[in-house]
């Protein structure tokens, strides 16, 4: 294959490996009815991400996974089935609606990426402006001598501070959520 054109996303077996196993990590949280073994299974699903994001060589990308995703979340969503109870209530609901929905959003997705370019493409619209804009200007324009932490501070300093605004703003609603529950236990004794 022609270099010029970019390279394609070559997968490892343990790659593949590590695909099956979310694969296999998902079906069973869609089986499982005791919230308890789901949340341990979705801190499972975040540890194994992480993994393949380190080896997409994403190590930012996998940290934020493993602390958030598998850190975080799983204290609070323990925490929150402390309070509801560790079993599922059954659904009154069918599930096709639902099912269609996400099979729609997936049909979506995979639309909207096909005109995307390959993994590498020198030509992409990133590695012909962006990139270069960034390493020449960079360093003078920021004062940073190094790159990534230019980008993440400086260039990208507002997409960071809405990240953890909308991070402490989840955290205050499940915060008022426990609170309200506490409350209403409270006023049924």
């Amino acid at each position: 294959m022609d270099q010029a054109k970019g390279q394609r996303l070559i997968l490892t077996a343990p790659d593949i490996v590590l695909l099956t196993l979310l694969l296999v990590t998902t079906i069973a949280l869609a089986r499982l009815r005791n919230l308890v073994a789901v949340i341990m299974l979705l801190g499972l699903y975040s540890l194994l991400m992480a993994v393949l994001w380190v080896s997409f060589d994403a190590v930012d990308v996998a940290f934020t996974e493993a602390a958030v995703g598998a850190g975080v979340t799983t204290i609070l969503m323990l925490a929150a089935v402390a309070l509801i109870g560790r079993e599922e209530k059954p659904h009154r609901h069918n599930p096709l609606g639902p099912l269609l929905i996400v099979v729609a959003t997936g049909a979506a997705l995979i639309y909207a990426t096909a005109e995307m370019p390959r993994f590498g493409d020198p030509d992409a619209p990133a590695q012909q402006h962006v990139a270069p804009r960034y390493i020449e200007d960079g360093p003078r324009e920021t004062g940073v001598p190094n790159m990534v932490t230019a980008v993440l501070a400086s260039y990208r300093g507002y997409d960071t501070l809405g990240e953890i605004t909308v991070i402490f703003t989840a955290g205050i609603a499940v915060m008022l959520l426990i609170g309200a529950r506490r409350r209403k236990r409270e006023g049924d004794q």
